[in-house]
């Protein structure tokens, strides 16, 4: 069983940054990957970024690949979300999630959740 922790959400102005970090306990299988996946007021959970923990590469959404940046710190068996250069728009509910079936885009391929860190961008 895989439990996993978020945290760093929080209120920032547009054009600012924010770190989540998300602390993983449990992790198993070849095959392992951890993500970041976001769900705005009223749309859908949408993939953001995933590492894939034993190769050691990452895939990021085009929508914020100019912007947002995954890393892993694997002695603390964490992945973090560096996010910079924020818009109003990237404010949702950030959710870390991790699954055995290599970096997947789907919510699907994720057993294993966590509570979630609201990121809000305003002014």
């Amino acid at each position: 069983q895989v439990q996993l922790v978020e945290s760093g959400g929080g209120l920032v102005q547009p054009g600012g940054s924010l770190r989540l970090s998300c602390s993983a306990s449990g992790r198993s299988g070849s095959n392992y990957a951890m993500a970041w996946f976001r769900q705005a007021p009223g749309k859908e959970r949408e993939f953001v970024a995933a590492f894939n923990w034993y190769g050691g590469f990452q895939v990021t959404a085009d929508s914020v690949r100019d912007r947002f940046i995954i890393s892993r710190d694997a002695a603390k068996e964490a992945i973090y979300l560096q996010m910079n250069t924020l818009k109003p728009e990237d404010t949702a509910l950030y959710y870390c999630a991790a699954g055995n079936r290599g970096i997947q885009r789907d919510i699907g391929s994720y057993p294993y959740w966590g509570q979630g860190t609201q990121v809000t961008v305003s002014s």
